[in-house]
């Protein structure tokens, strides 16, 4: 039996006013890494049915190879726009756990510590299972703790989406006054942050915490996350 595994996803179309969602490539590499692998996917989402999806991350070059084969694949966008909802399930029972980005994520990833998302991240966590997340995913991070109440982040080797990055993009002022900048908490929460240049891949493996810091790292995140499962 392949082993079930989770991509979580936003359901935020938007941020202070800015239309977005889910980063479609940060969705579509990562499914067709675990498909290729073997494993059961289910797109999960916070509150379940159709994914929002960043309109930018369909344009130009940040439209991969990857996101055209997911938009004209019926049984990828079929999952993408019923997507299970985070309520509905089964942690217990997945291998391990993939947050996908976007800055929908800092609307409803980034959550007190008692949130549904961060007590089942906690428990994925401290099973140690698998956990990933890639570009604005790891906000999800931030509120979540280990076994012994400490920050998850906490003295381990961690990336995310990076400020410079953020402030390329223009978002600075809005992570800061209303959800968070990574790189920022990270840090300050006393993790081991470390960033490559800007939009460059960069992955940083952590035993079960697995962090990417761009959409260009999706597919080595993908690619660690599948090797951490086969460990």
């Amino acid at each position: 039996m392949s082993k079930k595994v989770a991509i979580v996803c936003t359901s935020a179309s938007e941020f202070q006013g800015h239309p977005t969602g889910a980063w479609l490539e940060e969705i579509a590499t990562p499914y067709y890494a675990f498909k290729a692998a073997g494993l059961d996917v289910t797109i999960v989402s916070i509150a379940g049915g159709k994914v929002p999806i960043d309109a930018a991350s369909t344009q130009g070059d940040f439209n991969t190879p990857d996101c055209v084969k997911f938009t004209s694949d019926a049984d990828a966008v079929k999952a993408l726009e019923s997507s299970v909802a985070l309520a509905a399930y089964d942690f217990d029972a997945c291998a391990g756990v993939y947050l996908a980005g976007g800055h929908g994520t800092c609307v409803d990833f980034y959550n007190a510590p008692d949130a549904p998302l961060q007590r089942c991240l906690n428990k994925v966590y401290a099973d140690g299972k698998p956990l990933a997340a890639d570009c604005h995913g790891p906000i999800a991070l931030l509120n979540c703790v280990k076994p012994d109440g400490s920050a998850l982040v906490a003295d381990k080797a961690v990336t995310g989406f990076s400020d410079a990055e953020e402030a390329a993009v223009g978002f600075t002022e809005k992570c800061e006054t209303h959800s968070a900048l990574l790189e920022k908490t990270m840090r300050a929460l006393g993790g081991k942050y470390a960033a490559a240049a800007d939009w460059n891949p960069n992955v940083c493996v952590d035993g079960n915490l697995i962090t990417g810091q761009n959409p260009a790292s999706s597919a080595k995140c993908a690619e660690a996350f599948v090797e951490a499962l086969a460990a």
